[in-house]
């Protein structure tokens, strides 16, 4: 399956994302890294890196997946959103920069990384994951894909870190080789996804609920920014909806920080994140975590039963992790994930 379709007059439509773009010859999508090439899709990223890191995969975050465990971790340049508080912007719109919109020599865009040495590199020093990361890998999906399929066949796990606008097709494409996802929930509200991020909400909601059903382990991740999505309504509204899905699924609330266009807006209180923690605990979510203000009492993992501290966590790190093949040591209970 090919992530396009060839259209009258030399366009093409891109099927990678939700925003299925229509692409004039010579020009590319909204992400800017998806060029139509005389009615070929070009990638202009293919195996092109440009970050790199060895993380903890609690930094992805994923706390429920391997816990401890160090992701090779990647990403492009581009993005098929625009939000105005993006951490990575100076990769993810590198193309609206003027220095590199419209660039066609490509071989500055990152350093060359293609599927082989990223495997490779991941076996010679023992990584059991590579994350697809840092900008949104929907828009790199065949660089992507093709590592993964590598990673696969050496034992070596998939996960993405990704805001949820991926199409049907690129669903299609990824779920044989997908072990764990991180989609972002950046609001409860359409407009908030209109004027601050420039995508729609349904889409989203619509692939968390996808991504689920078909068994992936997935995690959520909300970014509460003062005065634009820490209201206890929306807050609220996202808790019932993700308990709807399962009270097993994950809930990140993550601290913002001034970044991007948004340099002006405060850091969130300590205090905006534990609201949303016990609000996310009250509509039945049995694992809510709070990010970015270290503190081991609402970033711990407890058993949903007795209430015993399973995993002690300290930002991304862990102390302590008590889990005994997935059940809590105490009362036998499981706990959901992939350990």
């Amino acid at each position: 399956m090919s992530l396009f379709k060839k259209l009258p007059n030399n366009q093409i439509q891109c099927l990678a994302c939700n925003n299925y773009c229509v692409i004039p010859n010579g020009k590319t999508g909204i992400c800017g890294v998806r060029q139509n090439n005389n009615g070929e899709l070009k990638l202009l990223v293919n195996n092109k890196a440009a970050a790199i890191n060895l993380d903890p995969i609690e930094k992805k975050p994923l706390f429920h997946f391997l816990p401890g465990a160090t992701a090779f971790s990647l990403g492009t340049f581009g993005c098929n959103f625009a939000c105005e508080f993006c951490q990575n912007w100076d990769i993810s719109q590198a193309f609206k920069i003027p220095a590199c919109a419209g660039r066609q020599d490509t071989n500055s865009w990152g350093e060359d990384w293609p599927p082989e040495k990223i495997v490779n590199y991941c076996q010679e020093n023992n990584i059991p994951i590579i994350a697809y990361t840092y900008n949104e890998p929907t828009v790199w999906t065949e660089y992507a894909l093709a590592t993964m399929k590598l990673a696969q066949k050496a034992k070596i796990k998939n996960v993405w870190v990704s805001n949820g606008y991926f199409s049907d097709q690129t669903l299609k494409l990824i779920t044989p080789y997908l072990d764990a996802i991180n989609i972002d929930l950046k609001s409860f509200r359409e407009d908030f996804y209109q004027n601050i991020v420039h995508a729609h909400l349904e889409p989203v909601k619509e692939n968390i609920i996808k991504v689920w059903q078909l068994g992936i382990w997935e995690e959520v991740t909300t970014l509460i920014i003062p005065e634009l999505n820490d209201s206890e309504k929306e807050l609220k509204e996202i808790a019932r909806f993700l308990v709807k899905i399962s009270s097993d699924l994950p809930w990140h609330i993550s601290a913002f920080y001034p970044a991007y266009k948004m340099l002006k807006t405060p850091p969130t209180p300590q205090k905006t994140l534990i609201k949303a923690y016990n609000i996310g605990k009250k509509a039945g979510l049995k694992y809510v975590y709070t990010g970015n203000i270290p503190d081991n009492n609402y970033e711990s993992t407890y058993c949903p039963k007795c209430g015993a501290k399973l995993i002690e966590r300290w930002g991304i790190g862990i102390n302590k992790n008590m889990l005994y093949h997935g059940k809590c040591p105490n009362c036998n209970t499981k706990i959901e994930g992939r350990w």
